[in-house]
């Protein structure tokens, strides 16, 4: 049985190819989430007044890869900690959320979240992550779709911040 979930981590190119990678992942799509505007453009989210945020709509099989797992991708490749930012992209559609398909993933990323609340990686600053029921899904324009894959490119979307927390490195 397939699975979906939904996630918005900063730039949805890097998100997806995070994504893609992951052995159970059987598509990803990227596209605008969250927000009040039907079918929404690039331009339309970009301009920070719909409410969107880019998104990636992940299909998994859970008999191969967990919710739990796809949330530790998740915390891995982006800065929770940073409200409407990640690394050089700035604006409420950069902002960090969960948009969850089940009560059981509302639950698992709620945990996860206080989690990483507790383990002090924001330091005295909550966890900017949003926990909210999955809204419309508009897949973004066909460009966007796969974009590092297509370009051959590796992410850079990444904050140093995000990339410290990867490494297990102090970024003091």
């Amino acid at each position: 049985m397939i699975e979906f979930a939904t996630f918005a981590a900063g730039c949805f190119w890097g998100v997806e190819a995070a994504y893609a990678a992951v052995p159970g992942v059987t598509s990803t799509q990227v596209g605008y989430s969250g927000g009040n505007v039907p079918h929404p453009s690039y331009e339309d989210v970009c301009r920070g007044d719909t409410g969107h945020v880019e998104a990636v709509l992940v299909e998994f099989d859970p008999d191969v890869v967990s919710f739990d797992a796809l949330l530790e991708v998740f915390w891995r490749i982006h800065d929770p900690c940073s409200f409407d930012r990640q690394g050089p992209d700035v604006g409420s559609q950069y902002r960090s959320v969960i948009f969850y398909h089940s009560e059981e993933q509302r639950s698992r990323a709620t945990a996860a979240r206080d989690s990483i609340l507790r383990s002090g990686r924001c330091g005295d600053s909550p966890v900017a992550t949003e926990i909210v029921p999955a809204a419309a899904f508009y897949r973004a324009e066909e460009y966007h779709q796969r974009y590092h894959e297509r370009r051959g490119r590796r992410c850079t979307c990444a904050s140093p911040k995000a990339a410290v927390a990867r490494s297990g490195a102090s970024d003091d």
